[in-house]
């Protein structure tokens, strides 16, 4: 069941995200680079993980459901504990909230498509958005405390989080626009 490196993959992103969130709550500037670096390494899982088993013909069952899963828990503790740290505070929290409460969403209507055999490939644009928001939460990961001074990580990390939010509001309206034949009957 796991014996494919493509779901070798995913599983390691499940498996880090407790010492990324540990790193996180730690208040050096070596643990946020580190926690940077992790975070970094999984977002780049997510797309490799996906490119190795259609190269490698090994799509399976497990992994399709354990992916979409690997990739919220991940973006979600990310997204709570930098609320908690304070890192994403004040009107950013609105995009924040958006995309956790998408994610919850789409994972739902997910589940009832599935209850009647129908598929809900991940569009382009949700990939785009997924793409922002690992460099968002990148930048806030290391906040303008940790970054050269030249670099104000926390004003760009606040910034692709709300273009993030909007991708999120737009790719929500699709999938549900998409799915919206499927609650007639």
């Amino acid at each position: 069941m796991f014996r494919t490196l493509a779901n070798k993959l995913t599983l390691s992103r499940i498996f880090v995200i407790p010492v990324i969130l540990l790193l996180l709550a730690l208040p050096f500037g070596w643990a946020a680079w580190l926690a940077l670096f992790l975070f970094g390494l999984a977002g780049v899982t997510d797309w490799l993980d996906g490119y190795m088993a259609r190269r490698e013909n090994q799509v399976s069952q497990i992994g399709k459901f354990l992916d979409p899963i690997a990739d919220k828990l991940l973006v979600a503790s990310v997204i709570l504990l930098l609320a908690f740290n304070g890192k994403i505070d004040g009107f950013a929290i609105i995009p924040a909230l958006i995309i956790l409460l998408r994610e919850v969403a789409v994972s739902g209507l997910r589940e009832f498509l599935a209850s009647l055999a129908v598929n809900m490939p991940v569009s382009r644009l949700a990939k785009w958005k997924t793409t922002i928001q690992i460099f968002a939460l990148g930048f806030l990961i290391v906040g303008t405390e940790n970054a050269p001074s030249w670099i104000p990580s926390t004003l760009i990390g606040g910034i692709l989080l709300w273009v993030a939010g909007i991708f999120t509001l737009v790719t929500a309206y699709d999938y549900w626009r998409a799915s919206l034949n499927h609650f007639k009957s």
